[in-house]
């Protein structure tokens, strides 16, 4: 790969400015579609090509013929494997182009107090659909995303309430069947219909809800809140990791350590659930 170019840049104010602008542009066009493959498992592969990208201009600049003719290869192989590898992120790319919210900017993640309220919420929906043997199946994303799983569920934009919560999985209703996504601190889609764990050790009584919630994070980063319709317990897979049966209280605790808390604070509540 040749990066000549940038060794060769005028001082003239125009060229200087024509420069700067377009850095700009580049720039903001790889923070957009950064920010639109965070929500998906693309982003792990990104980082890797800008990992090598920076590598090529190094190899370049110390002109190390053989890796240089080794990278450019390896260019040629990936511009034509890209495409197939981020064909759902370019489809959504271009969705969002062709609406114009490629430029509109996305919200961040929700301050503490926000997350606090939220897990206040879900822990008081938990409660009463643990009590009524009222299947429900809740995933919050985190920094991997889920979207790919997620664009057969229905689209909402809500405040996470207990009520909502509650009310959407009463059964025989439209949205019962499959899971709710709270995203950036708001619920985004329900009725998704998830990946199922490929974990062939987990336990027969376990139904299609667990195996979907553990799935999703075997997948992700997400966390997902289970609870039995047949027995009312409750459950939380997290890492791949099914962790059952949990009082809600105690899914309040693990939630806020889990979303709120530091390594080292969540490491002590999470150790009585290892084996030893």
């Amino acid at each position: 790969m040749d990066f000549s170019l940038l060794s060769g840049v005028s001082a003239s104010p125009w060229n200087i400015f024509r420069n700067l602008l377009d850095i700009f542009i580049v720039a903001y066009i790889i923070y957009r579609i950064f920010g639109l493959i965070r929500e998906t498992r693309a982003v792990q592969l990104f980082k890797g090509l800008v990992i090598l990208l920076l590598f090529s201009i190094v190899v370049s600049i110390l002109d190390l013929h053989m890796l240089n003719w080794l990278l450019d290869k390896l260019w040629i192989i990936f511009a034509i494997t890209l495409p197939i590898v981020f064909q759902p992120e370019l489809r959504r790319l271009l969705e969002q182009l062709g609406k114009g919210s490629f430029f509109k900017s996305s919200a961040g993640r929700q301050d503490a107090e926000s997350y606090q309220t939220i897990i206040a919420e879900i822990t008081q929906a938990v409660t009463v659909l643990s009590r009524t043997k009222t299947g429900g199946l809740i995933i919050l994303t985190r920094d991997t995303g889920i979207a790919e799983y997620t664009e057969n569920g229905i689209n909402l934009d809500a405040l996470v309430s207990s009520g909502l919560l509650i009310n959407i999985f009463v059964p025989n209703t439209p949205l019962h069947d499959g899971a709710v996504i709270i995203s950036n601190g708001r619920l985004t889609k329900a009725s998704c219909v998830l990946p199922l764990s490929r974990n062939s050790e987990l336990p027969g009584e376990l139904g299609t809800r667990h195996r979907a919630g553990l799935g999703i994070t075997e997948e992700s980063d997400a966390i997902a809140v289970i609870i039995s319709e047949e027995t009312g317990k409750i459950s939380m897979a997290n890492g791949g990791r099914l962790f059952r049966p949990l009082e809600p209280q105690y899914l309040q605790e693990l939630l806020i350590r889990e979303l709120l808390q530091s390594e080292p604070e969540k490491a002590g509540l999470w150790r009585r659930w290892l084996p030893k």
